[in-house]
């Protein structure tokens, strides 16, 4: 018997499952139509951009880390890249690649996280990792130990896991010598092999069939799989430096959510992430990367979020190769730093954080007190994307039962792996007193 949902119903759920911080979801069918779709986020703000405010140039990478303790280093990196531009510095050489080997360690941690422990038990059945280990450890034992080894290169490079305290505007307090980076050669190298394999485990998953494009965007490096640099494009015609984000992305307020909305000024919702860079750099992707995406037929045309796990899986094949290819070549520069002289002025920096483009801004004074602050978070651009998706997502699937609905509106939700807690901040707080 087929079961017939009412044709007006309000599905609300108060605490997404297996996500980066707290929200909620609130779904309004009308007469057997989508009235409305929102993902609330009611986590409270923690205006880290205040807090940089008369703080001298040299500390955004330390606080700015204090965001996100899965991705601290997207917060690192494009803090540093914009006070650097600030102030006329370059960073490159060794120096530029050992930030991309740090960079690499976190989207190998963060990416397992996700792909084993928050968005595989939705398409094997199970309410979570922990049900989903009980039946198959060695699956989720796999993960966390790839997730280790990000983690361990966090420690040398970055000084410890979580928050690392080595990195600073310029470059590092100290460099790895090429005998601390060869045991995470041997560990890279099993983290390879297992990587490869899991493209190929989650490729078998049964995924629903669900295709609503929007504007993909991320950055784009002529010489490499982007991450630490280069321009802003999209699949519509978007091809823009640092300096132009504000003319092309606004932000928003909306009542029932702590974060800001982004939107392009010419057209509305865009996707960054993983599925964005996969569509707009797959040819640059590590050999190793490339075959296995190859191997399962992702293209770059691929647009179904629910598939997005596979391009995650994708992205750590990619990671790692990248790491080791970097360990393999490195040869330790003659200082662990640039010299960055304060200057007054104004800095942008953009990095490929594991969930998409985080953008920084900076304006300092000429002894190197910032000014002003300004930090765009990926979940914050996703967000009216995840809402967009959500709406035809429910559209298409109206007829089931509200326990079925929510699940798939949650797994889609799991789709973008919000990060909700970087996103949750104001552009301004003004109070008024009488």
């Amino acid at each position: 018997m087929t079961h017939r949902a009412p044709a007006s119903r309000t599905l609300k759920v108060d605490a997404i499952a297996r996500v980066e911080g707290e929200g909620a979801m609130y779904v309004d069918i009308r007469g057997g139509e989508v009235h409305d779709v929102q993902l609330q986020i009611y986590e409270p703000p923690r205006f880290f951009e205040a807090f940089l405010r008369g703080r001298r140039y040299t500390e955004p990478a330390d606080i700015t880390a204090r965001i996100c303790g899965i991705c601290p280093v997207a917060y690192q990196m494009s803090a540093c890249a914009a006070i650097e531009d600030a102030c006329g510095a370059t960073v490159d050489g060794p120096l530029r690649d050992l930030r991309r080997l740090l960079y690499c360690g976190e989207w190998i941690e963060s990416h397992a996280l996700h792909v084993h422990l928050l968005h595989a038990p939705d398409f094997l059945g199970y309410a979570g990792a922990v049900d989903l280990a009980a039946d198959h450890a060695d699956l989720v034992q796999r993960g966390l130990d790839i997730k280790k080894v990000g983690n361990q290169v966090l420690e040398v490079v970055g000084g410890r896991a979580i928050h690392p305290v080595n990195v600073k505007v310029g470059g590092f307090y100290r460099v790895p010598t090429r005998a601390e980076l060869a045991p995470l050669a041997e560990r890279l190298r099993w983290a390879l092999d297992a990587s490869i394999d899991v493209v190929r485990w989650v490729s078998t998953f049964e995924f629903p069939d669900h295709h609503h494009p929007l504007e993909v965007v991320a950055l784009r490096h002529p010489d490499e799989y982007a991450v630490v640099g280069g321009r802003l494009v999209s699949d519509r015609g978007l091809d823009i430096v640092p300096a132009e984000f504000d003319d092309h992305v606004v932000e928003t307020h909306v009542e029932r959510s702590t974060a800001l909305h982004a939107h392009l000024v010419e057209r509305g919702e865009f996707l960054v992430g993983p599925m964005a860079r996969f569509a707009l750099n797959r040819s640059q992707l590590a050999p190793p990367a490339l075959a296995v995406a190859d191997e399962v037929g992702l293209g770059a045309d691929e647009r179904n979020p629910f598939r997005s796990i596979v391009v995650r899986s994708v992205e750590v094949v990619h990671a790692v190769a990248e790491a080791l290819a970097i360990i393999e070549a490195y040869e330790p520069p003659d200082r662990p730093a640039v010299d960055v002289s304060p200057r007054a002025g104004v800095g942008f920096g953009w990095t490929e954080a594991p969930r998409g483009t985080l953008w920084h801004r900076y304006e300092l004074d000429e002894d190197g007190t910032i000014l002003d602050a300004r930090i765009v978070p990926p979940t914050a651009q996703n967000q009216p994307a995840i809402e967009h998706d959500l709406f035809h997502l429910v559209a298409d699937h109206a007829g089931l039962d509200d326990a079925a609905l929510q699940h798939l509106c949650e797994q889609a939700i799991r789709n973008f792996d919000p990060c909700i807690s970087c996103a949750t901040h104001f552009l301004d707080l003004r109070v008024d007193r009488s």
